[in-house]
């Protein structure tokens, strides 16, 4: 690997710094905010700052408007983007939207980019992806998935329940995914106003970063016509894995931006809080607490940096991404804990940005995979890999 960034990525970084700070911090107070995330008018609001810096959408394909940035690219850009809670959202590379984007951009047909993914990288419009299920159906476990999809005439008629479906409120349309009639997953392209697609309620859940929330939605006889399909018919769990890598992976660059942000007020205040005669950064208990966050996120972007180039150079990334996950999801915990701790009763308030980081952070370990899940999958992949050798 070589770590030297080009002067065009370092240029961009430089950009995106500025706005987060300079633009998008400032809003972090607004009152637009609630517990199921920004409304959908600051949305706008910070989507439209972006677009008029030229920051919108940038890891999109130029033929949607964005500068198709490369994974490493993407590594650089979505860590400072990240750095605000507001960050991911003002420039449209937040979750869902940004891996339908991606997925969108690989596999979806000229007419389903004009109609939905156009709006999508605009800024115009969000999205969802609709897979997770409550039990009995699948979570981590995509053989369970028990949405069905059955072909009648030119149509498919889809019955499911899902739920944890981020950005389900507002979302002009989803991507859902269901089981056909040969047993294997399809991917369908739907909007959100059809008869038949329902969102019975929001969860409450730790988190406020996502616009949209988390859903539960209803499916009940909605008809999606043949030429809605994503792709093509049982190729759903290969697409999945075309989405989840990559989107695995930009969810590590994003919250190590947030880890930033928490052990740089961690950092701040222990320089400035004076302590039994001293700086409170110079007690070695706190001091210890710094100097491991800084070798924490040393570790996560080291590991974020190997996933990108893998996937630059035309890997398929999922065991590193894997890794990846695990690293970062725990490793920025640790950092955003100790700034925590650090910050004492600040950290606990909402009087400092460090508690709505720590509330947000916390299901990263749960989503894309729960890491014990990663962690199962690494173990078969190491076994395996030592039946070859001893065969």
């Amino acid at each position: 690997m070589n770590f030297e960034l080009s002067e065009d990525i370092k240029n961009l970084q430089t950009q995106v710094r500025r706005f987060i700070r300079e633009e998008i911090i400032p809003m972090e107070n607004d009152p637009r905010q609630t517990p199921h995330g920004p409304t959908e008018d600051l949305r706008s609001e910070l989507v439209a700052l972006a677009r008029s810096k030229d920051l919108l959408t940038l890891h999109a394909s130029t033929a949607m408007g964005g500068k198709g940035l490369s994974h490493v690219a993407k590594a650089v850009v979505f860590e400072e983007a990240g750095y605000s809670p507001l960050g991911p959202t003002a420039m449209n590379i937040h979750a869902p939207d940004e891996g339908n984007i991606h997925l969108m951009d690989l596999v979806a047909s000229d007419a389903q980019k004009e109609r939905w993914l156009r709006p999508l990288a605009e800024g115009r419009t969000r999205s969802c992806f609709a897979m997770t299920e409550p039990a009995p159906g699948t979570g981590s476990d995509p053989s369970m998935l028990s949405t069905t999809a059955v072909r009648d005439g030119d149509d498919f008629v889809i019955n499911g329940h899902k739920w944890l479906i981020t950005g389900v409120t507002g979302a002009s349309f989803a991507i859902i995914m269901a089981r056909t009639e040969d047993d294997n997953a399809t991917m369908f392209l739907t909007d959100t106003d059809k008869p038949g697609f329902t969102v019975e309620r929001m969860m409450d859940s730790m988190d406020s970063c996502f616009t949209g929330g988390h859903g539960v939605v209803r499916l009940d006889n909605l008809r999606v016509p043949k030429e809605d399909i994503l792709g093509e018919v049982g190729k759903g769990f290969r697409y999945a894995q075309v989405r989840l890598a990559p989107a695995r992976l930009t969810h590590c660059m994003r919250w190590l931006g947030a880890a930033q942000r928490a052990h740089d007020e961690a950092s701040h205040y222990a320089r400035n809080r004076q302590s039994f005669g001293k700086r409170l950064g110079d007690h070695q208990g706190v001091g210890f607490m710094l100097a491991d966050n800084e070798m924490d996120m040393l570790t996560i972007r080291l590991s974020i940096l190997h996933c990108a180039w893998v996937l630059d150079s035309g890997g398929r990334g999922n065991v590193e991404s894997s890794m990846a996950k695990v690293i970062s999801s725990e490793g920025i915990w640790r950092v955003i804990d100790r700034s925590v701790q650090i910050l004492g009763g600040q950290g606990v308030s909402g009087e400092n940005i460090v508690e709505r980081i720590f509330k947000d952070a916390r299901g990263f370990r749960i989503y894309d995979g729960p890491n014990e899940v990663h962690r199962m999958s690494l173990a078969k992949k190491i076994l395996a890999r030592e039946d070859i050798r001893q065969a």
